[in-house]
């Protein structure tokens, strides 16, 4: 099969892209490799992807993503230096391939982010994400896969979090993004027959984690002495998704897409296990061997106080069944970071 994955040059996408390639599919990538963070994080997740062990010299973001993308061309991957704004770029790269399946992950992330710059977020996650649908109609492509994400449940006071849930009151500009995303998806599931499946993902972690994202930022910061922003009280809690399981259920969702017709669905896909901050750190601290400095903070706006996924329907539509606890999947990430400095 012939899969289309945006985003796959990041922390989701690479390892979903390793993946697809270790079962025998061709991968067309596309990436942008937004300045969010480093873009030589973004050049390390595709090599290891793709088990490339050689160095690469990094000279500047432009010749080096033009050389990432001809020496990592082969019969069976591809990578494009997209951005989904482009909807001209992407055409081109739609034209000059048989596109069975398109994967969507690219976004701009981070709820914090997003409060600074609401209008950017709109321009990349509504209109990009629009974009590739209006390409899958007019190209008629009839797979789709879309991560949302567990933000979009807001301070949802009912746990645990289930897809039949009222999603009508975001907190953040990144969360409403997300949930329009859904909605217009279902627009061109009912006028174009997009066979589609929307994932809301519950934090995600595991090797590869963008270096903004707290148990990354948490574990280099104590790895050198350095102090730690610590939000709240620490009473804070999250449904950790440990990224193998994650990456099962997109696959999953995937095969469901293929063998059926007539498909919208929205899935939660997370641990269901809920750990709060202090719970986090203090696991961290134990794998680590190191105590964190922490340095005290309120809480900052758009965040929410807890996510807990219902997994009910992942089990029952997709066979989704997460194997990887908090402790073990800390204990790969540590390991990994250990032996990748960042």
């Amino acid at each position: 099969m012939n899969y289309l994955v945006t985003g796959g040059s990041g922390f989701i996408g690479s390892h979903l892209v390793e993946q697809l390639l270790k079962n025998g599919h061709s991968v067309i990538n596309i990436d942008n490799f937004d300045g969010f963070y480093d873009y030589k994080i973004k050049v390390q997740n595709t090599l290891e992807s793709l088990d490339i062990k050689s160095e690469f010299n990094f000279k500047d973001k432009e010749t080096d993503i033009q050389k990432l993308s001809t020496e990592t061309k082969s019969d069976n991957y591809q990578l494009y230096y997209q951005d989904i704004r482009d909807k001209k770029g992407l055409e081109a790269i739609f034209q000059n391939h048989k596109i069975d399946v398109v994967i969507h992950l690219a976004a701009l992330a981070g709820v914090r982010p997003s409060i600074e710059r609401p209008l950017e977020y709109e321009e990349v996650n509504i209109r990009g994400t629009q974009h590739l649908w209006e390409l899958c109609k007019d190209f008629e492509i009839k797979k789709f896969v879309c991560a949302s994400s567990s933000s979009v449940y807001g301070n949802n006071e009912k746990i645990p979090f289930a897809e039949t849930d009222n999603v009508d009151n975001p907190i953040s500009p990144y969360a409403a993004t997300k949930k329009c995303g859904e909605i217009i998806g279902h627009v061109y599931h009912s006028l174009y027959h997009i066979d589609m499946i929307q994932l809301r993902f519950f934090t995600v972690y595991g090797p590869r984690q963008r270096p903004d994202l707290a148990i990354h930022k948490f574990t280099k910061l104590i790895s050198e002495n350095k102090e730690i922003p610590f939000y709240g009280d620490g009473s804070t809690a999250r449904d950790y998704t440990f990224i193998d399981d994650i990456i099962d259920g997109i696959l999953k969702s995937i095969q469901y897409l293929e063998a059926n017709e007539n498909v919208y669905e929205i899935i939660n896909l997370g641990e269901s296990e809920v750990v709060t901050l202090n719970e986090m750190l203090s696991v961290l601290e134990t794998t680590i061997g190191k105590k964190a400095n922490k340095k005290m903070l309120p809480m900052q706006p758009g965040d929410v106080q807890k996510t807990n996924a219902d997994i009910t329907k992942a089990r029952t539509i997709i066979g989704y069944a997460p194997g990887t606890n908090f402790q073990n999947g800390i204990k790969k990430f540590v390991e990994w970071f250990l032996g990748n400095p960042q």
